[in-house]
């Protein structure tokens, strides 16, 4: 891509809903988009990029931060429109830099509630306040969304590989996946509470991008995310780019399962993050205050791992590793 398209000078205006049809083909514009209201009746508003080609075409979503600690997605957005060069733009792109702003500012991976945003997908128009949140999210933004894909991170405590979870059933959310170059691809149906999920009920295609950890910035994590969307970009002709070849050597998941601790106690995750595991291999140690050996976990199959837990502190019901079921398996 070429040198990005200068910003329109329109001091970042604050907006109840988009109206793509009204914005100036060629140009980068940024918006305050207003969701809800906070306790005081000020509004609560999303930040976003819309990038109009100067040829109409679909409309690309980018979504970011749906839980609050998930940062990583935030500078593949915003060098996605550094870098985006308007004027051999087919279509529109828009990102949505943070969907949860209550969480983001409070460092919180959690809605206000407690809930979370992405189990509840695609809310309520009359539910509770996180349910009203996601619905007017899904209303005012996604809607607008012929793809979408969404970014994430492990959460606290956790580790994960770059990895994506797609509906590898759909031939064109399968080939928006393959085009990610991920280490590890993860299939996952529609209709499971997520933004993704709730995307793909609406005849909306979409992804969801796992991009490494919580809390943090990680270089070469969001240099990836970035590379895939702009292959996304290429190949889905909204620009006229290079597309990095499918990488051959991502590991495709039939399904893929957490496992957990059925006692307390400090806990040792032996294997890395895409790491092969056997059958019945030893995978985990669980040792008391003492540091004597309580429990010790084995693989219940053939996988690879997806993510792990990284804390010691274990408590009954803890999370031990995010195992994948190889799909030839």
């Amino acid at each position: 891509m070429k040198t990005a398209t200068m910003y329109d000078k329109d001091d970042i205006m604050k907006i109840e809903r988009l109206d793509l049809d009204r914005l100036e083909p060629g140009k980068i514009c940024r918006r305050w988009l207003r969701i809800v209201e906070n306790g005081l009746g000020e509004s609560i508003s999303v930040p976003v990029f819309i990038a109009r080609g100067m040829k109409e075409g679909p409309t690309l979503g980018v979504t970011a931060a749906v839980h609050g600690n998930e940062l990583n997605g935030i500078p593949v957005i915003q060098r996605l429109f550094a870098q985006l060069d308007t004027s051999h733009l087919c279509g529109t792109i828009i990102g949505v830099l943070v969907v949860n702003v209550p969480s983001f500012e409070r460092k919180k991976r959690r809605f206000l509630d407690g809930t979370d945003l992405n189990h509840i997908m695609p809310g309520k128009e009359d539910g509770r306040v996180s349910q009203v949140y996601a619905w007017n999210i899904v209303d005012k933004l996604i809607k607008h969304f012929d793809y979408l894909m969404d970014l994430h991170t492990a959460s606290n405590g956790r580790v994960n590989s770059y990895y994506i979870r797609a509906d590898m059933d759909d031939p064109t959310v399968k080939k928006m996946a393959l085009l990610q170059n991920a280490q590890i691809i993860v299939h996952n149906p529609p209709s499971d509470g997520t933004l993704r999920g709730a995307a793909d009920e609406m005849g909306i295609p979409a992804i969801t991008l796992e991009v490494g950890n919580p809390n943090l910035f990680q270089k070469g994590m969001i240099r990836d995310g970035l590379t895939g969307i702009n292959n996304f970009l290429g190949e889905f002709g909204f620009l006229d780019c290079e597309v990095e070849e499918i990488d051959q050597s991502t590991i495709l998941c039939s399904h893929s399962a957490w496992m957990y601790t059925d006692g307390g106690g400090l806990l040792t995750v032996h294997p890395s993050v895409t790491d092969l595991v056997k059958k019945d291999e030893h995978i985990a140690t669980l040792r008391n205050i003492w540091g004597e050996i309580t429990k010790q976990y084995h693989a219940p199959y053939d996988g690879v791992v997806i993510g792990k837990s990284v804390s010691p502190v274990n408590q009954t019901g803890g999370r031990i590793l995010h195992l994948g079921k190889l799909k030839h398996s």
